[in-house]
């Protein structure tokens, strides 16, 4: 099947998931894991650790500075996916 270039990943033709789909959702898994909050620059070094797409760097970087609760995060988050229009290109979170 082809595949085309996307910004952050490669796409298959008529497919609306990029091969970054539920790399966010690793990402907050990951910090939670055994946090009950997390800053903002915990977020953007682990997203930096794990090398992820630039896509969803900016999408990282476009959370305001503060302290986070699991849920908190996930609404900001979702928020930034969803005013570009990727929530179902890179996946939301929960």
């Amino acid at each position: 099947m082809p595949v085309w270039g996307a910004q952050g990943g490669t796409m298959e033709y008529g497919s609306f998931q990029a091969e970054e789909f539920g790399d966010l959702q690793r990402l907050v898994d990951g910090l939670f894991y055994d946090r009950r909050a997390i800053d903002r620059l915990d977020l953007i070094v682990q997203a930096e650790i794990l090398d992820l797409a630039p896509d969803l760097m900016e999408i990282v970087n476009l959370l305001p500075p503060g302290y986070y609760d699991r849920q908190s995060l996930c609404d900001q988050l979702n928020s930034a996916l969803a005013a570009h229009g990727w929530g179902a290109v890179y996946g939301t979170v929960e």
